[in-house]
């Protein structure tokens, strides 16, 4: 019994201390989602009233704004008016899903908005960036852009893909290879086959001219003798 309540003590205290740590996690993480949160409103709050662009438009930019500020080679990303235009900015009415791929969540507005990335190598061209946003209501469900750092997960998908067509074309080519080998064969074996019978077909020619000139022979001794006798 002893041992029973001491364990469920000691279970008791680690829950404790697990809830602890993701409490304290939560309290970290709070702030830094906050300060962000009210970063993109700050935003949003400018684009709208300084830029005179759509709210839908402006969240999109502010929220693509972050989302780059993690590129390896963006130093950061610049909207100017003309981004928030009817050339480069549309408000779409959707009833599907955002995409063919993984975010295939249905919403109900698109959002598309062009922005400019300013390169940290200094020698390099601006990006032209093009920035989706997927929304129901004012809420953002769906988002993608043009990263100019494609996955790498592509790049290797697409060397897989290659290695398996050369795979592929080496299987073909090996068939072939043994069936040519296999006709090969088959045709040796034949030559080798005509040939021994051309042999024993010449070996049984021999044979037979042998047994016919020792025949004549044998009947000319025979002649002889008989008219030595006589």
């Amino acid at each position: 019994m002893d041992r029973n309540n001491a364990s469920r003590q000691l279970l008791t205290v680690f829950g404790r201390l697990a809830a602890c740590a993701a409490s304290l996690a939560l309290m970290c993480s709070l702030p830094a989602q906050a300060d962000q949160l009210e970063q993109q409103n700050d935003l949003v709050n400018t684009y709208v009233t300084q830029m005179h662009a759509d709210p839908l438009v402006a969240s999109c930019a502010a929220h693509g704004k972050f989302i780059a500020s993690t590129s390896t080679v963006l130093d950061h990303v610049d909207f100017p008016p003309s981004s928030f235009d009817s050339a480069h900015a549309t408000v779409t009415p959707w009833n599907d899903s955002f995409d063919e791929g993984k975010q295939r969540v249905k919403v109900d507005t698109i959002v598309t908005v062009d922005g400019v990335g300013v390169p940290q190598d200094s020698s390099h061209e601006p990006y032209d960036l093009k920035f989706r946003c997927g929304y129901v209501g004012q809420q953002i469900l769906a988002f993608s852009w043009n990263d100019p750092v494609p996955p790498s997960r592509a790049h290797s998908g697409s060397s897989a893909a290659t290695g398996g067509a050369a795979a592929h074309a080496g299987s073909r080519h090996s068939g072939k290879s043994k069936k040519a080998t296999g006709k090969g064969k088959s045709s040796k074996k034949a030559t080798s086959g005509k040939s021994s019978h051309k042999s024993s077909a010449t070996s049984k020619s021999s044979t037979k001219s042998a047994s016919k000139s020792s025949k004549s022979t044998a009947k000319k001794t025979s002649i002889k003798k008989k008219s030595t006798t006589q």
